[in-house]
């Protein structure tokens, strides 16, 4: 009998919905079970648990996360007014990753799973690209009025020593929709050297990019306050290293991104960041093939997949009806997570055991077993489709050798 890699402190396990979680039990079952003695301390982050806890097991969570060190965390349903409906839900719950980013205070890094026999949509792409998310605000704290009729919409700040300052939005003369959003500059300061240390860390050049020629105060604040840290603080070990960071607006980033090779840290804004590595993975070949971390300033560190909970395999496999779901990004948030647990505590052998599941992993890819979705783009001579099980098994082959 083999003898299991021993784990000293548990990984905080965020389980989550849908298909996703059909295949966060099998990856469990067929990948990691055999290798590691897994200690977790796990936390139910379904759709339903967080109803029944009027969400207090998120907030949960990434207390755990902060205690602990490092997570991994399963794709959840951000309920929309159909999905309240659906699951017969008390209200319409906040997105989950929205509230442990905002706990975590973390920035999110996005890049993508390279595999040699997929080839980027953008040809001149040759090199991963890099998502750098902030983590906090913007529309995921936001406050959201319906307007219903004429009347006048204020922005209103009170400070704490009296007094006020009052604009103008929009005088309304019919129904309409009202926006408020707030950052902080020290989660954008936290944010930025995130940025700057993990573009020293893996000796890659940062771009930033936001929109303050028409957002000349909240986008500005996030250009400006960016430049001080980077001169302040990074400039000397950027130049040391022959690396550049610059600005541009994000129109133009994107013109720029398309006309690269690769190989660089895009930061964005947490919006502009959801978008840009949903068509960054994309374009790399899958949504299901691209890594998630969150890092805290304080380095706690949580692992997830850049994608959803595959809502349409899902309702097939409640029918009974076979699916073919890519698992690559979910594996790689266990091998991600399990690292770093082993990195912390000084197990080499579960450092080294998140790298021999990758390796397995790319290795089926590129040996053409597949599930569907990479099949339609995989350029190679022999393919074989599996279903979503016998995906995983034949990581287990490899990996067993």
């Amino acid at each position: 009998m083999r003898e299991k890699i021993q784990m000293t402190t548990p990984l905080v396990e965020m389980d989550g919905d849908e298909m996703t979680r059909i295949i966060w039990q099998k990856i469990k079952e067929i990948l990691i079970a055999p290798y590691i003695e897994l200690k977790t301390e796990y936390y139910d982050l379904g759709l339903e648990n967080r109803d029944a806890t009027n969400d207090q097991v998120t907030v949960d969570a990434a207390l755990a996360t902060k205690r602990l060190g490092v997570a991994v965390k399963c794709a959840t349903i951000t309920p929309n007014a159909q999905r309240v409906e659906e699951y017969n839900l008390k209200q319409m719950w906040k997105s989950p990753n929205g509230t442990i980013r905002a706990m975590l205070d973390g920035t999110v890094f996005r890049a993508p799973i390279l595999v040699n026999n997929i080839k980027p949509l953008v040809k001149n792409w040759q090199k991963p690209i890099t998502i750098a998310r902030h983590a906090y605000g913007d529309i995921y704290k936001d406050v959201e009025y319906r307007v219903e009729g004429a009347g006048k919409a204020e922005l209103i700040f009170t400070p704490e020593q009296g007094g006020a300052n009052c604009q103008v939005i929009h005088e309304f003369e019919g129904p309409g929709v009202v926006l408020g959003m707030h950052n902080l500059d020290r989660s954008i300061k936290s944010f930025a050297r995130a940025c700057f240390r993990y573009a020293l860390t893996t000796k890659q050049d940062l771009w930033f990019s936001t929109k303050d020629t028409i957002s000349k105060i909240y986008d500005h604040t996030f250009k400006d306050i960016f430049q001080e840290v980077y001169e302040e603080e990074f400039a000397a070990e950027f130049e040391a290293a022959g690396l550049e960071y610059f600005y541009t607006l994000i129109d133009d980033a994107v013109a720029r991104v398309m006309r690269s090779e690769g190989g660089f840290i895009w930061a964005c804004k947490n919006y502009d960041g959801d978008v840009m590595s949903d068509m960054v993975a994309t374009a790399f070949g899958s949504l299901a093939m691209m890594t998630s971390v969150l890092v805290s300033p304080e380095g706690h560190f949580e692992y997830e997949a850049a994608h959803g909970t595959v809502t349409r395999h899902y309702y097939r496999h409640l029918k009974g009806e076979e699916t073919s779901t890519n698992s690559m990004a979910t594996i790689f948030a266990w091998t991600g997570a399990l690292r770093k647990r082993g990195e912390l505590d000084g197990i080499q052998s579960l450092v080294d055991f998140a790298g021999a599941l990758e390796r397995a992993s790319i290795q089926t890819i590129q040996e053409g077993v597949m599930t569907k979705d990479l099949a339609l783009l995989a350029e190679t001579d022999s393919k074989t489709v599996v279903n979503t099980v016998e995906f995983l098994e034949e990581i287990a082959k490899r990996l067993e050798q």
